[in-house]
């Protein structure tokens, strides 16, 4: 019976070590995790409510490898309650119906919750959200759903408001630092019966390149090891930078087009270059490009920025930027990246003014809710039966006038949309404004002296033309 016992703890013990190290190394208590200080650090209100066994329902989302996981086992470990592990891409209805069933059978017989540890939840569609609503609100089920989306994006609203939703953000340096050490020493479940010389370069290497990811860091470590052979005379693995650089050779971009992070990226870009930093604007706008972004899609991001937050203090970005947008529709990737990278720079440290923006805003909202204007009888078409109604009559053709303006109405009731800033060619047009308000309030200045005596006969030869041209380009109409 002795050796019965001693061959299956040996069997056991042989099974647990064929586990994955990033499987084996999972925190099995708070004084084994790292990272996340902000929600699980001492104190903190995810750590308060874990360790005293009431955490209730929750939805932890962010990166791969940040915790997320061994948070929510942690947290099952410390609760009261049934446990039940499953993943949403394999799990349906039928499944979650099972579940409940069970849960409440284990609630009737022992008066025991069952907590749901729900991995990927986000790929659970509408119906199988619902299907787990009403239980996790009469507490049948205590659900803790992990995701590396946007919960507020991914998941059923009621669902979220039934629930505490915690992000997890990327592990620090230091953080991945004392998992690779832990990993290194734990003689239990790492590398500590092993002698491993890993050279201070390839561990930075390791640590760098798992980007924030620590499963991604242990798997790289484990290649590592397992790959490179003892050495002959000391019996040591050396893993130095060239062997850390072969087992992980590039950073992962966490950026899907259809996801969060698609957004967070356009974000960043977006306000990088509305506030004149063209090294973050680059950077973000090169991050996308390598994480296969369409060209086009910044192409745009730019125009628009061009024409909102750049406007007419500097009326070339529109143009350099409308440029960029052809060529990459042009040329394509990857030689898109040079005309963009252009127009980032250039309406990056451009002066900006959002005068033309939110007069645009303030006349819209005039339109929806201000009072009703009519075209005045002087600025409507004179085509057609226009003249036998008097039409344009009384029109002054601002070029008979000096300085081509002249004072007349042009919109009843006038409000001031447009407020040019003292910024860029904004402050050449402010000065055009203010000299033509000047001449209004002197009553419209004096004609030139072609109209000074008369200014009708002008007008209705401008008038003509107009008449002639509109014939000319529309002849079924005239």
């Amino acid at each position: 019976m002795s050796d019965l016992f001693s061959s299956e703890t040996q069997l056991k013990s042989k099974n647990a070590f064929l586990a994955p190290l990033a499987a084996r190394m999972a925190p099995r208590a708070f004084g084994e995790f790292y990272g996340q200080k902000e929600i699980f650090g001492p104190g903190k209100f995810l750590r308060r409510a874990v360790e005293s066994g009431r955490l209730g329902s929750a939805i932890f989302f962010g990166p791969p490898g940040t915790g997320k996981t061994a948070a929510a086992r942690l947290a099952a470990s410390l609760c009261d309650s049934a446990f039940v592990e499953a993943n949403a891409v394999t799990c349906g209805v039928a499944d979650i119906r099972n579940i409940v069933s069970s849960a409440k059978l284990i609630r009737s017989l022992k008066n025991r919750p069952t907590t749901l540890l729900l991995d990927e939840i986000h790929h659970f569609n509408r119906t199988q959200q619902d299907a787990l609503l009403p239980d996790v609100e009469r507490g049948v089920i205590t659900l803790v759903g992990l995701t590396t989306e946007n919960p507020y994006f991914y998941i059923n609203p009621a669902l979220v408001s039934r629930a505490n939703v915690f992000e997890f953000r990327r592990l620090e340096p230091a953080d991945l630092k004392k998992i690779l050490s832990s990993a290194l020493s734990d003689k239990e479940r790492g590398y500590g019966l092993k002698k491993i010389i890993l050279a201070d370069d390839a561990a930075a290497h390791l640590i760098d390149y798992s980007a924030g990811d620590a499963r991604r860091l242990l798997n790289a470590l484990e290649l590592a090891v397992e790959t490179t052979p003892r050495s002959s005379s000391e019996g040591s693995i050396k893993i130095d930078l060239a062997t850390a650089s072969e087992v992980i050779q590039k950073k992962p971009i966490l950026y899907d087009k259809s996801s969060d992070a698609h957004y967070d990226h356009a974000s960043a870009f977006i306000k990088s270059m509305r506030g004149s930093d063209p090294d973050a604007a680059i950077y973000w706008m090169s991050k996308m490009l390598a994480a296969g972004e369409d060209p086009r899609f910044i192409a745009r991001r730019v125009v628009l920025l061009a024409a909102e937050d750049v406007g007419m203090a500097d009326p070339q970005a529109l143009v350099v930027a409308v440029a960029a947008l052809n060529a990459a529709e042009f040329v394509g990737m990857p030689e898109a990246r040079i005309p963009l990278a252009e127009a980032v720079a250039y309406v990056s440290t451009a002066p900006k003014s959002n005068a033309a923006y939110l007069a645009v805003e303030a006349a819209l909202k005039e339109v929806a809710s201000g009072p009703q204007r009519d075209v005045p009888v002087h600025l409507k078409d004179s085509t057609a039966d226009g003249e036998s109604l008097g039409h344009g009559f009384g029109y002054k053709y601002p070029h008979d006038f000096p300085h081509g303006f002249t004072a007349q109405e042009y919109m009843p009731a006038p409000k001031k949309f447009y407020e040019p800033k003292e910024i860029g060619f904004e402050r050449e047009i402010k000065k055009r404004l203010d000299f033509w308000g000047n001449i209004r309030k002197t009553g419209g200045g004096a004609a030139s002296a072609k109209s000074s005596q008369d200014p009708r006969p002008s007008v209705t030869a401008k008038k003509n033309d107009d008449e002639k041209s509109f014939e000319k380009k529309n002849p079924d109409r005239a």
